[in-house]
């Protein structure tokens, strides 16, 4: 499960992802969207893509509901990278979340962006109990921002 990776659709990636980004790029949170930009791990070339945001008892965090995906991977490797709405740009340095740790960040994750994201957490919502969420963790890379 540590692997898992889910292939965002035809309409997610020509409409759905172009238009938040386009969105964002001009200033225009979407639901606490942000503008992720990241150094490519073999490139060096800064790669771009739409997040959600999560603040968490004055904290900030990126979760990857699709899993295993290029910006998680990229980010590992970079360590850092940086947030955009509009000309705002957020520099951060990422830790990467121990599984055990993920479970109220996920739980808040799901209350905030269900509607949107939570066909990606396989039956698991902000209901669930901790052993719920801790089942999924494993497949859920999740990033504490400083």
């Amino acid at each position: 499960m540590e692997n898992r990776y889910l292939v965002p659709g035809w309409f997610t990636r020509q409409v759905f992802n172009r238009a938040v980004r386009r969105l964002t790029r001009l200033g225009v949170s979407v639901a606490g969207s942000r503008e992720l930009r990241v150094r490519g791990r073999s490139s060096g070339e800064w790669r771009s893509t739409p997040v959600n945001l999560l603040t968490l008892e004055g904290q900030q965090y990126l979760v990857a509901p699709r899993g295993v995906t290029q910006w998680v991977r990229n980010l590992r490797v970079a360590g850092a990278g940086e947030l955009r709405v509009g000309r705002r740009t957020q520099p951060f340095s990422a830790t990467e979340l121990r599984d055990a740790d993920k479970t109220p960040v996920l739980r808040e994750y799901v209350r905030r962006w269900g509607f949107e994201a939570g066909q990606f957490f396989e039956g698991v919502d902000a209901k669930s109990d901790d052993v719920a969420l801790a089942r999924v963790a494993p497949g859920f890379p999740v990033f504490l921002l400083s």
